[in-house]
């Protein structure tokens, strides 16, 4: 047995798994711009959560300082779509951006000063 492998093969499994540019250009242009809106915004509310320590996990991926980032992102991403997303939307994006906060002002154990922590500066103050 020889371990050469034979001209008849089919292409690389690279080259079978190259991603269909095309088809996913047409797949979120059929998404409407709301949903992409509310999906990178729960897609950094579960980040953040991590970084809080708030999953099963807690202390095993806790960076409040990536935490802090990711909490500011999705105050601004808020601030600046409020208008564009109904408030069915946004109210409870709302909700859980104020317990996000809320849970980095327990976490921090140097608080900072209210209408400083992340996001406040969109938000307003939060108070613990």
């Amino acid at each position: 047995m020889s371990d050469a492998t034979p001209s008849n093969e089919t292409p690389s499994a690279d080259a079978a798994e190259a991603p269909d540019f095309d088809a996913m250009a047409r797949d979120i242009a059929e998404v409407p711009a709301v949903e992409v809106i509310v999906t990178v915004a729960v897609n950094l509310m579960s980040a953040a959560a991590v970084k809080l320590g708030l999953t099963e996990d807690g202390d095993k991926h806790k960076d409040l300082d990536e935490a802090r980032k990711l909490v500011h992102a999705l105050a601004g991403l808020l601030d600046a779509g409020a208008t564009e997303i109904s408030s069915f939307h946004a109210a409870p994006l709302r909700d859980g951006l104020k317990s996000l906060q809320l849970a980095f002002r327990e976490a921090s154990i140097v608080p900072d000063e209210p209408g400083q922590g992340p996001g406040e500066k969109y938000t307003g103050p939060v108070y613990g």
